[in-house]
């Protein structure tokens, strides 16, 4: 039996449903998340929820949008708690040019095995790249599935 693909959405893709659509590469993002939010609610893609995306949501200003993310954040069948060891990645990520919060949710990513990292962040996209890093628009994902 082929095993679930395990995703872990940064907080710019939890976000993209909740950002001003006007803008094409905008609607069509927020179009791959919420079909990847369908496939991890059927179950057909597992998601893995973190200590840090948890902490961003809860800055989120707006309750309603906080409320309605942290639904899907329920959905998460893997929660990655927050440990010494992804806080020393961390580091050694942002030596590498990458931001304390972002390094925070790449090292999260790493150490829950997840398959694909999720983001609308095109800076932290080259990042991850040119790093080596499994990272990926939800809409280069939503194509590579074939769904």
């Amino acid at each position: 039996m082929k095993r679930v693909k395990r995703v872990y959405l940064d907080t710019s893709a939890y976000h993209r449903p909740y950002d001003d659509q006007n803008q094409a590469k905008i609607y069509q993002e927020t179009q791959a998340v919420l079909r990847i939010l369908e496939l991890i609610e059927s179950r057909q893609l597992e998601a893995v929820n973190s200590d840090v995306l948890v902490f961003e949501i809860q800055q989120n200003p707006f309750p309603v949008k906080r409320k309605l993310i942290e639904l899907y954040l329920n959905q998460c069948t893997v929660k990655q708690p927050i440990n010494e060891v992804i806080r020393q990645r961390a580091k050694q990520l942002e030596y590498q040019g990458i931001k304390t919060m972002d390094a925070l949710h790449v090292s999260s990513f790493e150490i829950s095995q997840s398959d694909y990292f999720i983001t609308c962040d095109q800076r932290l996209l080259n990042r991850c790249k040119s790093l080596s890093i499994n990272a990926i628009n939800p809409i280069d994902f939503i194509k590579e599935l074939g769904t």
